[in-house]
C-alpha cells in the first residue's frame, strides 16, 4: 500500500481541518478480529473538493459521507476517496479489522503462563488505519472520544479517563487534540497499582502473571514518575495537560516505550523477573523520564512532518538524562548515555544511511522510519547540550517555554523552534543550525603536542563550534583539566603545560560534545594497565566508546581491545560500562572482528575476566557487590565453555545468591549450553515446561535456534519462513540465535536464502517490526567476501520497503567494517 507522501499531506492539511473523531471498538469478537466504527467530523476550506481517508480493514461494511452512502468497493490500496466535500462534513465508517501479531496496530497476545489475552494499540508510525478510519498525518490533530466493548473481566485503558458504563462496556473521556499515531487502547486482565500525585491520577499496569514483580517494583516506578512530574512542572511552568497518567507494560512491544498521552506503553521486559543491575534500573527510569518529556515535546507540540522528528526525540532524550541526574539517585546517568546511547549514535553516523539531525529528507511516512535512530536520539541530545553551551541554559529554557506556549495543541517545525531560541538568547542561530542540525557527519578530535585538532568528516564540511573539556590523568589521579571552545581546526590547550610525560590526555573527557576521538598508538598501548586507573567514570566511558569506535573504523586491532578488556574490565566500577563493554565483546568484537580460529580462545579470555570480577564482587558488601556479581555471572554465562559448571549453574548450584530463582539467568545458561551442543531439544522442552511464561517460551525458541546442528538450523529457518502466526518477538528470538555456530559452514548455505526470507517476513509484518527482525537475520557473523557479495545483491532489489532497506544497509555496513578490519589485521581476505 502506498505510503503517504509529504506533498499529499501538505495538500490535505491545506484543504481540511479535523474537528473531532469518535471511535467505537468491539474487542469481544474472538482472538483474530475486532469491530471498528469511526465518526470523523471535519471541515473543508473548498466546497466540492476531494480528499481521501486511510483505512486498512479486513472487511469494510459501510461508509457514509454527509448522509450519502459510498461504495465500500471504492477503497483501494488503503485509501477511500471522498468527493464533493461540504464546508462541514461527517464521515461514518464501519469495518471489521484484524489484530496484529507484529507489535503494530492493535496487537493481541495470549500469555502462555495462564492463557489470558492482552491487547494494546501501537499506532506509530502509520498503523492507525489498521484500527480506525483516519486522516493519518501528524499535523491533522483532533480530540478523540473512544468507547470499547470487551470481556467484562478486562480492564480497559486509553488516552482519556476510563468509565465502565455497563458490564463489558467502557467509555474513555474525550481527549485534547492528538495526532493519530498517539491514540491507544490497552485492554485485558491487567493488574494495576494506582496512586495520585499533585492532582494527577497515576497507574502502573502489567499482565496478571507479572503481578508479584509489578507490585514489588511499583513504588520505584511511581517515585520516578512523581519526581519527573515535579521537575518538568518547575522547569517549564506548564502543567501536564492530558488528565490521568497511566504506564502500561505490554507484551511484545517493538520499541522501548511509546508516549501516548495519558497512557504510555512500555515493553514489559522492563518489569524485571529476576535480578536487576543499576544500569537496568537507570535505563528504565530514563525511559519513564523520556516518555514523560514527550507529553510536552511531541504530544503538546507535535512536529508538522516526520523530517522534524528530532523536535520530539532529541528533546525527550536530552530532558530524560537531565531530569534523571537532577531528581533521582542516578547522578551518573550521563555515563550511561555515553557508553550506550552515544555508542549507538556514532555507529549510525558511520553508516552510509547517516543523515542530519533536522531536516532529513522524508518524502513519505515510511521513509522516515529509519530516522528513528541513534542520530535523532543520541546525537540530537548531544547537539542540544552544545546549544545550551552556546546560548546558556537560561536562554534555552526560556526558548523552550516560548516554543511550547506558542504552538500548544498544534504543530511546530525547525524554523519556529530556532525563532524561539533566537528570541530568548538574542543570538542569530542560522549558521549554528546549518553546522550542527542540518549537516550530517561527526568531527574527529585529537591531541597533538599540546594542540587539540578538529577534523571535519570528508565530504561533509561544517564549521561546528565545540564547547568541551580536556583532562589529563596519571598515577591514578587527575593531573589537569581545561575547558576549551573549539572554533577552528587547531586549538592550543593552555593550562596543561605541566602535565607529566606519559599522562593519558582525554579530549571531551566530560563528554559534552558530539565528536569521535582519535586515540594515538601510545594512548592505546597504555590502556590495558592504565584505563582502570582513571579516577573519572565519565572519562573512562569516553575512552571505552572511543576504543570500540576505533575497532569499527579499523584503526585499532581487535586483539588490542581484548587485551584492554581483560586488563581493565574486571576493575571497572560503573554498571553501565561493565554491561555495555561486555556486550560489545561478545556480540561484536569477538564474533565479527576476530577470525573463527581465534574466537574460542578469545571467549575464554572474556570468561576469565568475568571470573576475575566474580572474585572481586565477593569482597564487596551489600547491593554493590551483588550488582558486580550479576554482571560478571551474566558475562560468564555467555562466554564460558565449561559445560559441567554451566550445568551446575543451570541447576542453581554455585551461582551468586542474588541470582537464586532467576529464570532469565537460567535461560542464559541453557542458551550457552545449547550453543555448545551440550543441551538437547528434550531438555529445552523440560525447561520450557518449568517456566511457562512468555519470556520462557521465547527463550526456549532462542535456545533451540542456537543449537549447532543441521536439524536445528533447518527448523529455525523453516519456522521463520513459513509460520504465518509467528509474533514479532518469536521471530526475533529465532533470528537472533540462527547464525550462532562454531563452524560457519553449518549456516553458510542459508546466506543465499536471506532475500527470500526477508520478502516472506515483509509480506506478513509491518515495516517497524520486520526491520528489527531483518537486522537480526542478516548474516553479519559470516565475515567474508561471499557474504559481502550476497548482501550487496540483496540491496540491489527494487522491492524492498524503506524500513527493510535501511536495516539492510546498516547491517551491510557492519559487515564491511568487520571485513575491513580483518583484512588489515589478519592479512587475509576473510
Amino acid at each position: 500500500m502506498p505510503s503517504l507522501t509529504r506533498a499529499e499531506a501538505t495538500a490535505r492539511a491545506a484543504l481540511i481541518a479535523v474537528g473531532a473523531v469518535d471511535v467505537d471498538l468491539d474487542l469481544d469478537r474472538g482472538a483474530e478480529l475486532f469491530g471498528s466504527r469511526t465518526t470523523l467530523r471535519f471541515t473543508s476550506r473548498t466546497s466540492g473538493a476531494s480528499t481521501f481517508v486511510e483505512l486498512r480493514p479486513r472487511a469494510l461494511h459501510s461508509v457514509t459521507l454527509n448522509g450519502r452512502r459510498l461504495d465500500p468497493a471504492s477503497l483501494v490500496d488503503g485509501r477511500l476517496e471522498l468527493t464533493d466535500l461540504g464546508a462541514d462534513n461527517v464521515l461514518e465508517v464501519e469495518a471489521t479489522m484484524a489484530y496484529s501479531h507484529d507489535g503494530q496496530g492493535l496487537h493481541r497476545r495470549a500469555d502462555p503462563a495462564d492463557g489470558e489475552h492482552y491487547v494494546y494499540g501501537h499506532l506509530f508510525l502509520d498503523a492507525a488505519p489498521t484500527v480506525f478510519a483516519c486522516f493519518d498525518q501528524p499535523d491533522l490533530k483532533a480530540p478523540y472520544t473512544v468507547a470499547v466493548t470487551a470481556p467484562a473481566e478486562w480492564t480497559v485503558l486509553g488516552n482519556g479517563a476510563a468509565t465502565v458504563v455497563a458490564p463489558g462496556r467502557t467509555e474513555l473521556a474525550t481527549t485534547l487534540p492528538l495526532a493519530t499515531y498517539f491514540v491507544t487502547v490497552c485492554a485485558g486482565p491487567y493488574v494495576s497499582v494506582l496512586a495520585e500525585h499533585d492532582g494527577i491520577p497515576l497507574g502502573v499496569h502489567a499482565r496478571r502473571s507479572l503481578e508479584p514483580h509489578l507490585r514489588e517494583q511499583a513504588e520505584q516506578l511511581l517515585e520516578t514518575t512523581r519526581d519527573c512530574f515535579d521537575y518538568y512542572h518547575r522547569l517549564f511552568g506548564i502543567r501536564y495537560p492530558f488528565g490521568e497518567y497511566h504506564q502500561v507494560f505490554v507484551p511484545e512491544f517493538n520499541a522501548g516505550a511509546m508516549e501516548n498521552p495519558g497512557c504510555v506503553t512500555f515493553r514489559d521486559t522492563m518489569i524485571f523477573r529476576g535480578a536487576a543491575t543499576p544500569d537496568q534500573l537507570l535505563a528504565r527510569s530514563s525511559t519513564i523520564a523520556h516518555e514523560m518529556a514527550h507529553m510536552w515535546f511531541g504530544d503538546l507540540v507535535t512536529m508538522t512532518w516526520w523530517d522534524d522528528l528530532w523536535l520530539n526525540e532529541s528533546f525527550a532524550e536530552y530532558m530524560a538524562y537531565r531530569t534523571i541526574v537532577e531528581v533521582t539517585e542516578f547522578t551518573d546517568a550521563w555515563v550511561e548515555f555515553s557508553v550506550i546511547r552515544k555508542l549507538w549514535g556514532y555507529a549510525a553516523e558511520r553508516a552510509p544511511s547517516t543523515h542530519p539531525v533536522a531536516g532529513s529528507p522524508a518524502p513519505d511516512a515510511l521513509s522516515a522510519l529509519g530516522n528513528f535512530d541513534g542520530i535523532s536520539y543520541a546525537k540530537g541530545a548531544s547537539v542540544i547540550r552544545q546549544l545550551i553551551a552556546y546560548i546558556g541554559d537560561e536562554a534555552f529554557v526560556a526558548g523552550v517555554v516560548e516554543h511550547l506556549r506558542s504552538h500548544a495543541y498544534g504543530n511546530g517545525d525547525l524554523a519556529q523552534f530556532l525563532a524561539a531560541m533566537e528570541s530568548a538568547s538574542g543570538r542569530p542561530l542560522a549558521a549554528w543550525s546549518a553546522a550542527w542540525l542540518e549537516t550530517s557527519g561527526v568531527d574527529r578530535l585529537a591531541v597533538d603536542g599540546g594542540v587539540l585538532t578538529r577534523t571535519p568528516p570528508p565530504g561533509r564540511p561544517a564549521d561546528r563550534p565545540h564547547t568541551l573539556d580536556v583532562a589529563a590523568f596519571a598515577g591514578g589521579r587527575e593531573v589537569g583539566r581545561v575547558d576549551v571552545v573549539v572554533e577552528g581546526e587547531r586549538t592550543p590547550l593552555r593550562g596543561l603545560d605541566a602535565v607529566p610525560a606519559g599522562a593519558l590526555v582525554v579530549p571531551n573527557a566530560g563528554d559534552l560534545t558530539w565528536a569521535e576521538l582519535s586515540l594515538g598508538p601510545a594512548t592505546v598501548a597504555a590502556l590495558p594497565a592504565g584505563l582502570a586507573e582513571v579516577p573519572d567514570t565519565q572519562a573512562r566511558a569516553v575512552i571505552w566508546v572511543a576504543l570500540l569506535g576505533s575497532v569499527h573504523r579499523a584503526e585499532v586491532d581487535p586483539r588490542t581491545v581484548l587485551d584492554v578488556f581483560v586488563g581493565a574490565w574486571p576493575r571497572e566500577t560503573s554498571s553501565a560500562v561493565l554491561s555495555r563493554a561486555g556486550l560489545a565483546m561478545t556480540s561484536r568484537v569477538v564474533p565479527m572482528f576476530l577470525p573463527p580460529t581465534e574466537q574460542e580462545a578469545a571467549l575464554a579470555r572474556v570468561a576469565g575476566a568475568a571470573d576475575a570480577l566474580l572474585e572481586r564482587a565477593a569482597s564487596v558488601d551489600g547491593s554493590a557487590g551483588d550488582a558486580l556479581a550479576v554482571v560478571a555471572a551474566r558475562l560468564w554465562a555467555g562466554s564460558g565453555s565449561d559445560t559441567r559448571r554451566l550445568r551446575r549453574w543451570a541447576a542453581g548450584d554455585g551461582i551468586p545468591g542474588v541470582l537464586d530463582g532467576d529464570h532469565d539467568f537460567r535461560w542464559a545458561v541453557l542458551r550457552r549450553l545449547s550453543s555448545l551442543d551440550a543441551l538437547g531439544d528434550d531438555e529445552i522442552e523440560l525447561a520450557a515446561a518449568a517456566d511457562r511464561s512468555l519470556a520462557g517460551s521465547l527463550a526456549a525458541l532462542g535456545a533451540r535456534a542456537v543449537r549447532p546442528t543441521a536439524a536445528a538450523k533447518e527448523w529455525a529457518w523453516a519456522t521463520l519462513r513459513d509460520d504465518a502466526g509467528l509474533s514479532n518477538y518469536a521471530a526475533l528470538a529465532l533470528a537472533g540465535g540462527f547464525w550462532v555456530a562454531p563452524d560457519p559452514e553449518l549456516v553458510r548455505p542459508y546466506v543465499e536464502q536471506v532475500d527470500d526470507l526477508v520478502l516472506a517476513l515483509s509480506a506478513r509484518m509491518g515495516d517497524d517490526a520486520v526491520s528489527r527482525v531483518v537486522t537480526a537475520i542478516h548474516p553479519t557473523r559470516l565475515v567474508d567476501e561471499e557474504t559481502v557479495a550476497a548482501s550487496a545483491a540483496l540491496l540491489e532489489r527494487d522491492d524492498l520497503t524503506p524500513g527493510v532497506r535501511r536495516a539492510l544497509v546498516d547491517a551491510d555496513h557492519e559487515l564491511l567494517e568487520a571485513l575491513t578490519s580483518r583484512r588489515r589485521y589478519d592479512g587475509s581476505p576473510s
